[in-house]
């Protein structure tokens, strides 16, 4: 008996980056929304967005983003940030021994035009997270169909840190 195809069906990677971008849709920022979903054996293991610590105010409460005000580049000084990172979040939900060998994906688009944010990566302080949690695989959508995938032993090996390169 022969079966007949009648829809593509997602393939996996974007359904888990798709997952990723309704999880951006809960941020808080008011200049970029990442979300972030960690998966091992194909089950999510955790989720995450970016947004302020549980009881502060929000940026999108307060109505301003300190970084903006002093005008921050992209990917430097993020000490000066109110928001947990979307990795992070998820990370901190997440027992380590679950996300051993696991893949992140990552979406982040611009607030102001609904883009997806070019060259987005992990800021050097996720960099070290997702590292220590023993993820091994990144995926990060560059659009609604494209992405690309980083290994994190790449970030282990070419550390930026010693270097001293800002930005991302």
């Amino acid at each position: 008996m022969e079966t007949k195809k009648i829809f593509e069906r997602r393939d996996k990677i974007n359904y888990y980056l798709d997952l990723a971008e309704v999880v951006s849709e809960r941020a808080t920022c008011i200049r970029r929304h990442y979300g972030a979903v960690i998966v091992k054996d194909d089950e999510v293991i955790s989720t995450g967005y970016v947004g302020a610590p549980r009881g502060r105010a929000n940026c999108n409460e307060l109505g301003y983003c300190t970084r903006e005000r002093l005008k921050v580049p992209r990917g430097e000084r993020y000490e000066l940030c109110r928001s947990v990172h979307a990795e992070a979040n998820a990370i901190i939900s997440a027992p380590r021994s679950a996300m051993l060998g696991s893949s992140l994906y990552l979406v982040g688009k611009e607030v102001a035009t609904g883009e997806y944010v070019e060259n987005a990566s992990s800021c050097a302080m996720c960099k070290r997270l997702v590292i220590n949690a023993g993820i091994e695989r990144v995926y990060v959508r560059d659009s609604k169909d494209n992405y690309r995938v980083i290994e994190v032993k790449d970030w282990i090996e070419n550390d930026e840190s010693l270097d001293g390169s800002y930005g991302y």
